[in-house]
């Protein structure tokens, strides 16, 4: 598995991957799984500049994504979100590596970083507690074109 910067002409490929509905069941946008809703996810974050897309290198497919966002240089802060991963890569070491190579980048510039997760969405709250994020409190966001309350996960970097 790597990573890579999202680039334009991954757009048919990534929503490929997305357009299993099971992977959104969860989600509090669970409509991404369709391409005009997808289209409209993938445009802000090709305009974020800190989206990646995770490659599995065996197939060279793209298997999922993750995002930067929220940088925040007075707080020494960043968020890691976005990610997704195609269902025959749940379950395994694949998210973990995904989170570990991005924390590691990260901590070169940052002290804290933050997770935004959906109170409904229990897959991530377990991905969350697998790599050792703490939940530190509740609050409304606006993220993704939903707002509501999320669950505020962080890791401090262990310098």
């Amino acid at each position: 598995m790597s990573l890579r910067p999202l680039r334009r002409s991954d757009l048919d490929p990534l929503h490929a991957t997305a357009s299993d509905p099971l992977i959104w069941a969860q989600h509090p946008d669970s409509l991404r799984w369709r391409r005009d809703v997808f289209e409209g996810l993938f445009e802000k974050l090709l305009a974020s500049g800190g989206a990646l897309v995770i490659v599995d290198r065996a197939s060279g497919h793209l298997i999922g994504s993750s995002s930067f966002y929220d940088l925040d240089p007075a707080d020494h802060s960043v968020a890691i979100g976005y990610t997704f991963l195609a269902r025959e890569y749940w379950g395994g070491s694949y998210n973990a590596e995904v989170k570990q190579l991005m924390l590691d980048h990260a901590f070169a510039v940052v002290d804290r970083v933050w997770f935004h997760v959906g109170p409904q969405n229990l897959r991530s709250q377990r991905a969350m507690e697998k790599i050792g994020a703490l939940l530190s409190h509740e609050a409304e966001r606006h993220i993704g074109g939903v707002t509501m309350n999320f669950f505020h996960y962080v890791i401090e970097a262990r310098r």
